[in-house]
């Protein structure tokens, strides 16, 4: 199991973050990195030609190896949002059919088919939020209902942002497989932690960010985009997404056919000098540990915080149909929102979310924070 972090940030003893589903902190090699380049975008003179090119190889080399993709079906994105209209852009939902989103599920994935839907004549299908728990199951259910029509899509995430629900996209990948429909996986609170191999899995498209679990910066995002549709046309009309429009050369536009893989999905303005390095080091730091030590090692602290208010009236999710990485506590009188407030009073930060507690460790949490958890909730909800 990996041990715990803590020594690689700047977090004091006293204080308890549990809250990366939200930010994380940055790493100090990472602040460091990003110290230097401010500088350098102060002193844009000192940065070669070269420069900005070999921050994008290493940043979609860094996305493709947690997802066991080729970096050249990786695409250089701001957000979640700019990812999904991206593949919007490419697809065609046939019309009479269902786009299938989750109930609560992240904007991102939801509203761009939404605003679609209607001129579009296909059906949005909401899946509602399981009683028991197992998002799976239900995923699963709607995909093969009899009598319902066809599955266009599935536009979820892999794990549900406002409960901690784990959905095994491995089972809701084959059952949209035989049903001939498309998948796209936001990743945004999974990937680094759990395993998610795109060679095995194919799945159409892949969308993470960096600032939550890959211990990066705000607006630094990727697009897995599968090779079967790397033809289509990008949202945003840039030089870098065509073979050869280049100012050194005599002819601007030499050459405006697009470049053949998923680099002509790239963002405009995707010369990042300060923040685009920081993404890389968080994403080469997740690799390096490997998703399942971080893993077994958050799943040990979740557990150990679930064991510890077990005995406090709380609505604890099983085990199985929860990420490792993060635990969603219920209320039955609604005061989660006034709790994190409390908690927070004490050096402790979890976050509200719709009408839950969601708890987040990652790699620089350990067991005293856990515990320092339960005994400040307990003493809360005792008071």
């Amino acid at each position: 199991m990996l041990p715990s972090q803590r020594d690689l940030f700047e977090i004091p003893r006293d204080i308890c973050y549990l809250n990366s589903a939200s930010y994380s902190p940055l790493p100090l090699k990472t602040l460091q990195a990003g110290r230097e380049a401010v500088g350098r975008k102060g002193q844009p003179w000192t940065l070669d030609a070269g420069f900005a090119g070999r921050q994008h190889d290493r940043a979609r080399r860094a996305a493709a190896r947690l997802i066991n993709a080729d970096p050249a079906d990786i695409a250089l994105i701001p957000s979640i949002s700019y990812g999904v209209a991206t593949a919007a852009q490419l697809l065609t939902i046939p019309r009479g059919t269902r786009v299938l989103v989750l109930e609560n599920d992240h904007s991102s994935p939801v509203l761009e088919w939404q605003t679609r839907a209607e001129a579009q004549g296909f059906a949005v299908e909401t899946i509602r939020q399981p009683g028991d728990g197992d998002w799976t199951s239900a995923v699963s259910a709607a995909i093969e209902r009899t009598g319902a029509a066809p599955v266009a899509l599935a536009s979820i995430s892999s794990v549900h942002w406002s409960d901690g629900g784990l959905i095994d996209i491995e089972q809701v990948s084959a059952a949209l497989r035989r049903q001939g429909a498309l998948f796209l996986i936001d990743a945004t609170q999974s990937t680094g932690v759990l395993p998610l191999d795109v060679r095995h899995l194919d799945p159409d498209f892949v969308i993470f960010p960096t600032y939550k679990w890959l211990l990066g910066p705000y607006g630094r995002a990727f697009l897995y985009v599968a090779k079967r549709h790397q033809d289509g046309t990008p949202l945003e009309q840039t030089p870098a997404g065509r073979r050869d429009v280049r100012a050194e050369n005599a002819v601007y536009f030499s050459d405006t056919c697009y470049v053949g893989d998923a680099s002509r999905f790239d963002m405009g303005e995707r010369d990042h000098f300060v923040s685009l390095e920081m993404a890389s080091i968080g994403m080469e730091m997740m690799a390096e540990w490997g998703a399942a030590p971080i893993a077994q090692r958050l799943a040990m602290l979740t557990e150990r915080i679930a064991e510890g208010v077990s005995d406090l009236g709380i609505d604890v999710p099983e085990r199985h149909v929860r990420a490792p990485h993060i635990l969603c506590l219920g209320f039955k009188d609604g005061t989660a929102k006034a709790l994190v407030e409390a908690l927070a009073a004490d050096g402790i930060y979890v976050a509200p979310r719709l009408g839950r507690m969601r708890i987040s460790p990652h790699v620089f949490n350990d067991e005293t924070d856990a515990d320092r958890f339960v005994a400040a909730l307990a003493r809360r909800l005792r008071g």
